[in-house]
């Protein structure tokens, strides 16, 4: 095992004192081209080109001396120090941090970035990492090679967007460059490169900032506590398919989160689309009447919220829409909901009034290879001053789980 591991960040500037030092000493250095080019790495250490992390772990376990790895940024944040620390390779870890290249790319941008998501995009996180974008008015991606500003570009069609694109950070051909989400397919772009992603409708800015780090610090009126809102928090009408307990167990099934795509067809009053966003999740909502599009926008921004808008008629309307990872068919009846199942999402729920239209609607779900579940849900308001009944409502609620797609 090696004697000792340290682990420096470079972010361009000079090495530290402390950096030199244990780089001076190393027996064994790993990092990348650029890093093993330094002229602190001494001519007679063991040099390893960091390819897969774990395997430089392994060689540095085996290892007898001083090992060195030399990595980008601070390697403590999306960085290498995760993996060298895991308990399978057992080693003792030092760090030497350098500035994150996300704090290099916003300093470039002059903005804050305590309010900002911070996502990484693999090839098989991509889509993903899009998600929030869609989501989020502000977002850093950390690319990697086939998941740049292009493909971030290319998969966010229909929602405007401003880049700034940090390539090759603290370097002499260090270049920022400012384009619109649509036009980021017709440049070459060189890596390492970081992608600040903007967007959205612009809000107040509380006086002193935020608090949490990551959260969204532009609306200084708190969000409502709860979820399943009534109706009144909405300022419109809503229908038989949004009341609160209906879109509470609608929640509960699809359980959307951050990096999920969610559809919302027949979106309504736009009740159920405020509070998906609320979760973390982009949501997509589809209407065939413009006025329900209209409400709909007109809420997620009162909640301060993203979602995109598509007045059309489902499930036409759905033919070049992004893959879902869950949906609520609001309305359309079995036809939409088989439209939605050939796509493939994890979970898809809707309701139906009578037992009728339940059963030919799980059926069909069910030769999608889908799991169903239904339930009869009946609710009674009462008027708690006198304590009689104010209104009734009765529906099947129907979910299905995907066989195939994890939950």
């Amino acid at each position: 095992m090696a004697d000792r591991v340290t682990v420096i960040g470079w972010d361009g500037s000079p090495l530290t004192a402390a950096a030199r030092s244990a780089l001076g000493a190393a027996t064994l250095v790993a990092g990348a081209a650029h890093h093993l080019a330094l002229p602190e790495v001494p001519p007679r250490a063991e040099r390893i080109r960091l390819g897969s992390v774990s395997l430089a772990a392994r060689r540095i376990a085996g290892h007898r001396g001083t090992a060195v790895v030399l990595a980008d940024g601070d390697p403590g944040f999306f960085g290498v120090v995760r993996t060298l620390r895991a308990p399978e390779y057992g080693l003792e870890v030092e760090v030497v941090p350098a500035v994150s290249s996300v704090a290099q790319a916003f300093a470039r941008a002059g903005m804050p970035w305590d309010d900002a998501q911070v996502v990484v995009a693999h090839r098989r996180t991509l889509r993903r990492a899009v998600n929030v974008c869609r989501a989020h008015t502000k977002v850093a991606v950390l690319t990697s090679p086939g998941a740049g500003p292009a493909e971030l570009g290319l998969l966010l069609e229909g929602v405007h967007r401003t880049f700034v694109i940090c390539e090759e950070l603290g370097t002499d051909r260090e270049q920022v460059t400012v384009v619109t989400s649509d036009k980021a397919a017709d440049h070459t772009w060189r890596d390492p490169n970081v992608v600040i992603v903007i967007g959205g409708p612009v809000t107040g800015v509380p006086e002193n900032g935020g608090w949490l780090a990551g959260g969204d610090a532009r609306d200084p009126a708190p969000a409502p506590r709860g979820w399943a809102l009534p109706a009144a928090a909405y300022e419109g009408p809503l229908g038989e398919g949004e009341t609160e307990q209906l879109r509470a167990a609608q929640l509960a099934r699809l359980g959307p989160r951050t990096g999920d795509l969610v559809w919302d067809i027949g979106c309504g009053g736009g009740a159920f689309t405020a509070e998906a966003a609320r979760f973390g999740a982009a949501v997509i909502a589809v209407d065939r009447d413009p006025d329900a599009c209209a409400r709909t926008l007109a809420v997620t921004r009162r909640f301060g919220v993203q979602a995109q808008i598509v007045h059309g008629t489902a499930p036409h309307a759905l033919e070049d829409l992004p893959e879902p990872d869950v949906v609520r068919v609001g309305g359309g009846g079995a036809a939409v909901v088989s439209a939605v199942a050939d796509r493939r999402p994890a979970r898809i729920v809707t309701h139906a009034a009578t037992r009728d239209a339940a059963e030919l609607i799980g059926r069909n779900l069910t030769e999608h290879g889908y799991d169903v579940e239904c339930a009869l849900l009946q609710s009674v308001e009462l008027d708690t001053r006198a304590w009689t009944e104010k209104e009734r409502t009765v529906g099947f609620l129907l979910s299905g789980r995907s066989r195939e797609r994890h939950p």
